[in-house]
């Protein structure tokens, strides 16, 4: 079984071809630092322009890439949503065309299943599992018990976590993309320097929230405009960075406690999405996991980041269970992951 996935939820175009064995035999990404940078982040307009004047070529390099042709493929998947809605518009649109000429199955993708179901494209692993997904735009802990079978234990009351790392990076001018700016500074800084909050530390639930220490970080910025040396610019971000990983840890004690409370023999942590790409954060976390007693997984750093290798294997994941889609099936900017997958059918 093999599935070309295309993934262009924000600013990566990215298309992928993987097997059923967990062979990635392609895996395409075009990212758009340099359209995006001069504005600091991502502008929705200028990222769907860029996937629809690059994404044909994409496909095409993909599939010469695996050295193999349509007829050889099982299905077509996309990224159907959350996202930039016209990022997305342009992903599935260019999958319902290739289904329409190749009479594959359309498989519809939520971009954060794909981020969840990664670590199974990495290794062999047996449901149930606990991912914790950290991403520009989502922060989120899910109990997976299989395709389809999500539930969130915890999400963000307010920023996401990557969305706090880059406007923290762009509050102190560390250029874009800000998250692993921030983080290459931080290698140079002292994380007890500044005495930052931890929100939601010692709370009962597993919410997260980053507002306030991002608004912690341009209280001390203000504070002390124009005299911030590159020494104390390295120090703020590496503390902000270990506050951020405190947070984490503490909500991670809680999750894990929970998951452990309904499915005694599930024994795997997982992260997931463009902040788990984050060594600090990994390592952290990885120490507290194994403190826990559980196993501790993050896919490779190139598919931590939007991928269509992610999106390919959700595919295959969705194909052998024979959920596939409607070409009439709707582009969503939000869908929660533990929504009804629906129009799905076998």
């Amino acid at each position: 079984m093999r599935v070309l996935g295309i993934e262009s939820s924000c600013d990566e175009t990215a298309v992928a071809i993987v097997d059923s064995d967990r062979q990635i035999l392609s895996n395409q990404v075009l990212s758009q630092f340099t359209e995006h940078e001069e504005y600091g982040g991502v502008v929705p307009e200028i990222a769907a322009r860029s996937h629809l004047s690059h994404i044909d070529h994409l496909v095409n390099k993909a599939i010469a890439e695996a050295r193999i042709d349509f007829r050889d493929l099982s299905g077509i998947a996309a990224t159907a949503g959350p996202g930039l809605i016209g990022g997305v518009l342009v992903g599935m649109m260019t999958a319902k065309g290739l289904s329409i000429a190749t009479g594959l199955p359309f498989i519809a993708i939520n971009h954060m299943e794909g981020h969840a179901l990664t670590a199974r494209l990495t290794e062999p692993l047996d449901f149930p599992y606990l991912a914790l997904l950290i991403s520009g735009g989502h922060s989120q802990f899910v109990s997976i018990t299989g395709i389809s079978k999500y539930s969130i234990l915890g999400t963000t009351i307010d920023d996401a976590v990557g969305e706090a790392f880059d406007k923290t990076a762009k509050l102190l001018n560390l250029g874009f993309p800000g998250g692993p700016a921030l983080e290459e500074t931080a290698k140079f800084g002292d994380p007890a320097r500044f005495a930052l909050p931890r929100p939601m530390l010692g709370r009962p639930n597993c919410d997260l929230s980053f507002s306030g220490l991002k608004t912690a970080v341009r209280n001390i910025a203000e504070k002390h405009r124009g005299q911030l040396d590159n020494e104390a610019i390295s120090d703020l971000a590496a503390s902000f960075q270990n506050a951020v990983a405190d947070c984490l840890i503490d909500r991670c004690t809680k999750a894990l406690g929970y998951f452990r409370s309904a499915h005694p023999t599930g024994n795997t942590f997982v992260i997931g999405g463009g902040v788990a790409a984050n060594e600090y954060i990994r390592k952290r976390l990885k120490n507290c996991v194994h403190g826990l007693g559980f196993r501790f997984i993050a896919p490779p750093t190139n598919l931590c980041g939007d991928n269509g290798a992610m999106i390919a294997w959700a595919g295959i994941e969705r194909l052998r269970l024979g959920f596939i889609n409607k070409l009439n099936f709707p582009a969503r900017p939000r869908w929660p992951l533990d929504a009804p997958h629906s129009d799905a059918h076998s």
